[in-house]
Formats: C-alpha cells, sequence, structure tokens
C-alpha cells in the first residue's frame, strides 16, 4: 500500500518559540500554484499521496452538486464546511434534508457536541444529547444525500464505497485533481476519503478558483458558484473565531482545513497553496499557508501579517506573552 511522504523527505514549515528557544518545529511539504497553474513553490515532497481529510471537502461538494443537488450559496458552504455547529449551521443542514422529504434521522456522520462551546455548554445545561446534526461534517453529509434524491440513488448505502454517488465522487476527484487516488480509507465522519497528493489537490482547488460561473462545463461553473458562496458566506465553512473563517472573512482567499495538519487556500487571483504537516498538528498550518501565498506574490507582505496575528499563534508562559508559533517558510 502506498505510504505518505517520508520525515527524510520534509521540510520544515514552522517552529514554536519561548523566550527565543525553539522548542519544536513542524515538517511536512508544500506546494504553491501560480493564477496560470504553473508551479512556483515546493517544500518537501509534495508528489507523494496524502490523505486531505476535510481538505477534500469542496471536490466533494462539487461531486453533489453535479450529482443534482439543488442548494442555495448558504447551503453550498454547509456542503463544504466543517462547521461548529452552531443553531445558525445546524438550521442550514436540516433545511437542505427537508428541501428532500428527510430528517435527521437519514444522516450517518457520527453524533457529536458542536465545536462552538457556547453552543455545546447550553446545550449540556439544557440536558439535551449529543446529535448528528451537530457534527462538524453534516452539511456534507446532507449534500450527499441531497444528490442522492436528485439522482434517484438509494439514500441508505450512501457512503458505502461503490455505491454510485460515492464513485461519482472518485470520478470527480480524479478529474479535479488529475490522478487517480492512490489509497481510499474512511474519514472520520464514515465517508470515503481519497489520497492523492498535494499537487493534485491544489490542482483541484485551483481549477474550482479560477473558474468562471459562466463556463460551458458544468464541473465548473458549479464550482465557481461553490467559492463565491464560500468566499460571500465565511461564517457557513466554519464559525466565529475560527481560522478558515476568520482568513476567508480578511483576506478574501479560500481555506480548507484538513484533519492531521492538511490545508488549502486560494487567494482572489487564484494562486493556490497545499500543505501538510507531518506530525498532524493544525496549529501552524494556516499561518504557512498565508505565508506560502505571500512568497508567491498574492497576499501583501501587510496583509499576510496581519492575518497571521489574526491566528492568535502566541506561546504564553504564566498568562503573559513569551513567543509564538511562526513559520519559517
Amino acid at each position: 500500500m502506498p505510504e505518505t511522504f517520508r520525515i527524510a523527505d520534509a521540510a520544515e514549515l514552522a517552529v514554536v518559540e519561548r523566550n527565543g528557544f525553539v522548542e519544536s518545529r513542524h515538517a511536512g511539504s508544500a506546494v504553491v500554484l501560480a493564477a496560470d497553474g504553473a508551479e512556483v513553490l515546493r517544500l518537501g515532497d509534495p508528489a507523494a499521496p496524502i490523505l486531505p481529510r476535510s481538505s477534500l471537502k469542496p471536490l466533494q461538494a462539487v461531486a453533489a452538486l453535479t450529482a443534482g443537488a439543488e442548494l442555495d450559496d448558504v447551503q453550498r458552504g454547509l456542503a463544504t464546511a466543517s462547521h461548529t455547529g452552531t443553531d445558525r449551521h445546524a438550521d442550514v443542514v436540516r433545511g437542505i434534508l427537508q428541501s428532500v422529504d428527510l430528517t435527521e434521522d437519514a444522516l450517518q456522520c457520527p453524533a457529536a457536541w458542536p465545536n462552538d462551546v457556547e453552543t455545546r455548554d447550553a446545550l449540556v445545561r439544557d440536558h439535551s444529547p449529543k446529535t448528528r446534526v451537530r457534527m462538524e461534517c453534516s452539511g456534507k453529509h446532507a449534500a450527499m444525500l441531497a444528490a442522492c434524491r436528485a439522482s434517484g440513488w438509494d439514500v441508505d448505502g450512501y457512503l458505502e464505497i461503490d455505491h454510485p454517488f460515492q464513485v461519482h465522487v472518485r470520478e470527480t476527484v480524479e478529474r479535479l485533481s488529475g490522478e487517480r487516488p492512490a489509497v481510499t480509507a474512511i474519514d472520520g465522519c464514515g465517508a470515503p476519503v481519497h489520497a492523492v497528493s498535494l499537487i493534485g489537490l491544489a490542482r483541484g482547488i485551483h481549477r474550482l478558483a479560477t473558474a468562471s460561473e459562466r463556463s460551458p462545463f458544468a464541473m465548473h461553473r458549479l464550482g465557481a458558484q461553490l467559492v463565491r458562496a464560500v468566499r460571500e458566506n465565511p461564517w457557513t465553512i466554519a464559525g466565529p473565531g475560527t481560522a478558515d473563517t476568520t482568513l476567508i472573512t480578511s483576506l478574501g482567499v479560500f481555506a480548507k482545513r484538513g484533519a492531521e495538519g492538511v490545508m488549502i487556500m486560494a487567494a482572489p487571483d487564484g494562486t493556490t497553496a497545499a500543505l501538510k504537516v507531518l506530525d498532524g498538528s493544525p496549529r501552524a498550518a494556516s499561518a504557512v499557508a498565508v505565508r506560502l501565498l505571500e512568497r508567491a506574490g498574492a497576499l501583501t507582505a501587510d496583509a499576510a501579517a496581519a492575518a497571521i496575528r489574526s491566528l492568535d499563534l502566541v506561546v504564553r508562559g504564566g498568562g503573559a506573552p513569551v513567543g509564538a508559533i511562526r513559520p519559517t517558510v
């Protein structure tokens, strides 16, 4: 079975400094594609396959749309989201399900508490149980179910690898990434996730970020609509205070984190960065992606610096700032 990139092939992406002392180092791989799609920066081994985890959601959402799911802009954002489970998020997911005559019981993602602390605390005070609609991937699952309804496919087995919808997802990933997945695994939410290289992942996101809503090709047209929907409704893709929502709001980028240190980010001009932190830590990934886009000339130094400051990467000692998590790319 193919393996992800090796430690020996990794490059340093970020460090953690405490009182001027480098306490930890994050290594991994990264690639940046320019607005015209040309590769302009490569670190580590971005040709090795990785599991994109939730960074694959934009491609999965496009698959749902091309399979017939009829979603408005806010619902498109939720289809792409790792949301924090607020009431606002949950209501949109319920709306997607109701539009195709389904209830929350049709969701096959695990039941979970919201990631949003205030919402979770309120539910706990009310003695409410964990629910599937609050799970961060529920929007993706609802979109999958809507696509199955539109195409006349069985909704009970929509997560099975050989289900017609999941076959369609795999074909969509292949078309957008230009690669055949090295491995198909099962993501934390229960859906199949396909291993492609960082180059392939960046290529797929770049194609969506540079597509036109007037394209004669449905995949490109719907992909462009998806990217615009997220940029115009950044709260949908994650939630208040999260890195993705914060950076989309401040920089106008398209950003989507994935578990285990994966990050994709496309600048307004289409320049696209994709990276994987080898140790799986997400804490530096967003800042590294911002710095990569700055290096490629897609973000100004001032805008990038302000965006990184907004991520609160301060290292504290006794409650006072004593250092920071700092990109080294």
